[in-house]
Formats: structure tokens, sequence, C-alpha cells
């Protein structure tokens, strides 16, 4: 006979492992499955082994979704301030970075230990490794065949997660799972992900990787438009660093980005400005306020010579020369794809779901939580606050 649980969690990450501790507290009997033999290896891989847990500043603004209203229910009654509750209870200690962005002072073994005791105080049963190979549903009961034996359960919740970083056990299990039971799905891609440039295009700036500066970089248009001031930075194939990663989410293929070097600077009007007193060459002046590899780079690029003097070149000139700089005009050929990427965008429809309780409106009992939603955030704590708040909706509804 199959093992009867209330509640079958498939996916021990942030969102699995909130949503059955909360269903577990509550006094259900909670089961939770994954494939993998480590534990939430994306939280403790994530913010470089200290898992930039949530951000201070979080709200619907910070997230992507065909449907941008459906997350607002779920982060107003889970907040930021609601985990570092919890965190507060087992004392483990943080600090902010940047823009809001929450760090364990220690290591994310902290969050991963805290959740894993969060579950063990719910009675949680724990079914890891092991694979799930198909579910069906009959009558009001889920049955669940894995290669550890039978479950049953009156509830099951997908947690799988996107696509992204395969070789740490990322699969499309939950986009399968939703596409079996008939829900609609908006289409997957790589999200929070370093972008490539044609070879050719990208030779003069090759020497530059590993140079990092703060820029401003934008795409899109009025409610697609995407703009942030982050920090760039140059790789052999392309551009990475927060303000690209940040900005890929809102790229879309065959579209430019336009990215200013010198944020502080409006060089064409200095230029111009200086023109009559300055002796200087075109590649030492604005070595004075960009990097001098970037500076040749962009000159190269732009076919201007290094030794170029200011004094010599007319004003149209410099204000192209200006325009390299405050508005340099950039097209992707690509991403670097899923094994870089650490979000997935698009997933499961969410007018699939009621925002209250995650559970697919066609499908009583199915919920999908975390990022297997088409609900992404943004860099910097956003999409784990997702999975804390996605996965305690689910874990109240049951």
């Amino acid at each position: 006979m199959p093992k009867q649980f209330d509640v079958a969690v498939i996916g021990a990450g942030a969102a699995g492992m909130m949503c059955a501790s909360v269903s577990g507290q509550r006094g259900k009997s909670v089961v939770m499955i994954d494939h993998a033999s480590k534990l939430a290896e994306k939280i403790r891989i994530s913010g470089g082994g200290r898992c930039n847990f949530t951000n201070l500043q979080a709200s619907p603004q910070n997230f992507l979704s065909q449907n941008p209203h459906f997350c607002k229910s779920a982060l107003s009654r889970y907040t930021p301030q609601d985990f570092l509750g919890l965190m507060k209870r087992y004392r483990i200690d943080y600090h902010e970075k940047h823009k809001g962005q929450l760090f364990c002072d220690r290591s994310a073994e902290d969050i991963i230990d805290m959740l894993k005791s969060e579950c063990d105080l719910g009675n949680v049963e724990w079914r890891m490794p092991c694979s799930v190979e198909n579910v069906e549903k009959s009558g009001d009961v889920f049955r669940l065949v894995t290669n550890a034996g039978e479950i049953s359960a009156r509830s099951v919740v997908i947690a799988t997660g996107g696509l992204s970083i395969p070789k740490i056990g990322a699969t499309d299990f939950g986009l399968r799972i939703a596409k079996q039971f008939g829900l609609k799905l908006i289409e997957t891609r790589p999200g929070l992900v370093p972008l490539t440039f044609d070879a050719a295009a990208w030779e003069p700036f090759i020497p530059l990787a590993g140079l990092s500066l703060e820029v401003e970089v934008a795409t899109g248009e009025k409610k697609s438009r995407g703009d942030f001031r982050e920090d760039l930075l140059f790789t052999h194939r392309g551009l990475s660093g927060p303000a690209i990663l940040q900005i890929s989410s809102y790229w879309q293929s065959g579209a430019a980005l336009t990215i200013n070097l010198l944020p502080e600077v409006d060089v064409a009007e200095m230029l111009i400005k200086d023109k009559g007193t300055i002796k200087k060459n075109l590649n030492n002046y604005l070595a004075q306020w960009l990097p001098s590899r970037l500076v040749d780079g962009l000159l190269l690029a732009n076919d201007f010579k290094l030794d170029a003097r200011i004094a010599d070149m007319q004003d149209k000139q410099l204000r192209r020369l200006g325009d390299a700089i405050n508005r340099w005009v950039v097209m992707p050929n690509g991403s670097e794809g899923y094994r870089k990427a650490e979000v997935t965008l698009g997933g499961v429809d969410t007018r699939e779901l009621s925002q209250q309780s995650m559970m697919a409106t066609k499908v009583q009992g199915l919920h999908f939580i975390g990022e297997v939603v088409d609900v992404t955030g943004w860099l910097g704590g956003y999409n784990f606050q997702w999975a804390w708040a996605s996965g305690v909706a689910a874990g109240l509804a049951m």
C-alpha cells in the first residue's frame, strides 16, 4: 500500500522547505521529496556561499511576470521582516551589503540548517535522494510513483525550481507536471545571466576582460523598459556584472543595450569646453575618468587615433566620441544560457494559479511555488523572498 500523507512537497529548496515546515507545523502530515543527494544546493552556493537571503526593499516592483499583480498577495503576507524574525529565533547574524541586500555573516549553511530544523519541528518526513517517476490524480488523492515506492497525498506542491544551473540538479520536472495537468506555460529563458557578443565585433574589447566600473544600462520601451545603475564587468565573450545580470531579464533577442560608461560626466560637453585650453591627447584626457584600457578600446572601436589631440578635433567629432561613452549602444547576440543564469524567466502561467494559495484553479490540491512559477525577481535577494513568500502562502493554504 502507498504511504499516505496530507501533503507531498516535491523539491527541497528554499520554497519547498518553507512550505513543508509551515504545513507540518500546522499539523499536516508532510513528506519532502528531492532527487538530489545534497540538500538545497542553490542556497548553499548563493551569495558566494553566504546566501543573499532577502532584500529589505522587496516590493512587487522588483519582480517580472506576464501578470505583474500576481505576486502582491504573497509578498504582502510574508515580508523580509517576517523572515528576519525567523532568523532571530535561530540567532543567525547577518549584514546589509548594498541596496538592501542581506547576507549571512557566517555561511549559507545557517539558512539550510534553520529550514531543516523548521521542517523537523513539523515532523516532515524526508525522501532524499528520491526520483518521482509519475504523478497522477484519482478522485481527491494524488498518487506519486517514486524509485523508493508509492506515495499518496491529498495535496502536491511542486517546488522544483527552474532550468538554471543544471550542474546542481535543475530539471524541467515542474514544467512537465504543469503541462501534464493542462496548465499554460509562459515561455522560459535564462535570467540574471551574462550576455555575449559576436566574436568579430567584440575583438577590440577582449583585452578588457576583468575590468569593472559603475555604469547606467537600459533596454526596452515603456512598460517593458529596464534601467539600472550597477557595476559592469567585461569578459572574454561579452559583458557581465550586476548591471548586465539585472538588464538581462529585460533584454530581448535582437534588441540593443544603451550603456552610459560615465554617468557623472557629459563627455561631449566637457571635451568641447576644454578644447581651447587643454593640450592633452584624447586617451590621456579621458583617462582622468575611465580606466586607460577602456579608453583605448573605445577609441579604437570608434576609429579615433589614441594620440589625437583634442585641440585638433572638430566639435562634431567630439560629440560622436561623447555619444560613444555616454550612450554606448551594443547589440548582444545571446547569453551564457542556463548554465550561468541565476534564475529562469517564465514558467507556470500565474493566471492558472490562485494568488492566495498558489493552487492550480483547474486542479484541486496541486500547488506551484518558487521559481517554477512565472515570477522572477531582480538580482539581490528578491528571488529568495519570493521563495519564502510563495512557500508560506501554499503552506498556510493546506
